[in-house]
């Protein structure tokens, strides 16, 4: 099993002990409001909520910090909503990391509104409270990485971009994406605007809103 969090040791005790917050739906106007960690649940969490609001077509990720079962939800779920047609969108006071951030860009449409926080990093593969092995680990021709690599080719984000993620921080960290890092993989249809916020500033607003 492969998943997207930051797997820091005081979030491993937890999950092992707790388990996890799965996918919630809530309907707010026009649009779904999700939160929680993407499983293999996901997907009927949506099905669910627009079969009861057929006229809804926008999923708000308002705190999405991870996914917990990439093999079991990327594929799918990005199947779907791309074949309903459905947008995605950050809020400006929303967060998306890890597998939140994958599944902000399956929307046909998706945008990222000025504030939000998107949050990237490897991934792992193993047991929770055991040993893994991460994505930067591998080299680039390992087979591990053509489930990454088929999700971006399939949502036309540039394969740069999911090696950037494996780079720019390891699998118990978090790195919070600047607009300009945003607009230069094309995550947003709408650009984002430079915020002239420093690294400092953008983590303390980031990881303050970091849930699981």
């Amino acid at each position: 099993m492969s998943f997207k969090l930051p797997i820091t040791a005081a979030l491993l005790g937890l999950l092992t002990a707790c388990g996890y917050p799965q996918t919630e739906i809530v309907t707010r106007g026009d649009q779904f409001v999700l939160t929680g960690i993407i499983d293999e649940t996901t997907l009927d969490v949506i099905r669910e909520a627009r079969q009861g609001t057929p006229g809804i077509s926008t999923i708000s990720l308002q705190n999405v910090p991870g996914s917990a079962n990439d093999e079991a939800s990327l594929s799918k779920l990005t199947h779907y909503i791309r074949a309903e047609n459905l947008d995605t969108i950050v809020p400006s006071d929303g967060i998306v990391a890890s597998g939140g951030t994958d599944m902000a860009l399956m929307g046909r449409r998706h945008v990222i509104e000025p504030g939000a926080c998107v949050g990237v990093h490897s991934w792992a593969a193993g047991v929770f409270g055991l040993a893994v092995d991460t994505g930067a680990d591998l080299p680039r021709d390992a087979p591990e990485h053509q489930l990454y690599l088929k999700f971006y080719d399939s949502i036309g984000i540039n394969r740069d971009f999911y090696w950037f993620t494996l780079e720019v921080a390891g699998p118990d960290d978090v790195h919070w994406m600047t607009p300009a890092e945003i607009n230069r993989f094309g995550l947003s249809d709408v650009p984002v605007p430079a915020d002239g916020k420093t690294a400092a500033q953008r983590n303390e607003r980031c990881f303050g809103r970091l849930t699981v």
